[in-house]
């Protein structure tokens, strides 16, 4: 399965993205969390987007966590725009099924990002799980 229209954060790479990679496991959760909000201060972000970029965050990375092979990695890339934090988050798992887009976290999620999607993709031996969400705000000057 694949979305059929381009995500604010693709599967290529720009020089400005930030990657991190962890442990598929909620312990390192506030890590991400951290980058986030590191991400969102340094481009002069409110507080409000701040907040609120941490939690979509932390609800796109606990739900792929959920899902992971035990022993695999958490991918998450940020991409910096004008007026935009996007991020990609992915982890591999055996089964080829998308995120509950009915669950309350999901709900959440979509709630706190303008935009949220989720996609499976097929890889040798398994499948990797994607969410991508974009939050817009007011960049500082």
């Amino acid at each position: 399965m694949t979305a059929a229209n381009k995500s604010t954060v693709d599967s290529s790479v720009d020089v400005g993205d930030i990657e991190l990679r962890v442990p598929a496991e909620a312990r390192y959760l506030p890590i991400i969390r951290s980058l986030a909000a590191t991400i969102a201060m340094r481009e002069d972000f409110d507080l409000d987007f701040v907040a609120d970029l941490k939690l979509a965050v932390d609800e796109a990375c606990s739900m792929l966590a959920g899902s992971a092979w035990p022993g695999t990695e958490l991918r998450c890339r940020f991409r910096v725009t004008d007026d935009t934090i996007g991020m990609q988050a992915s982890a591999l798992s055996t089964v080829d099924a998308l995120l509950d887009t009915d669950s309350f976290g999901w709900r959440v999620l979509t709630t706190l990002a303008d935009t949220a999607s989720t996609r499976v993709e097929q890889v040798p031996g398994g499948y990797r799980v994607l969410i991508e969400l974009a939050k817009r705000g007011r960049g500082g000057a």
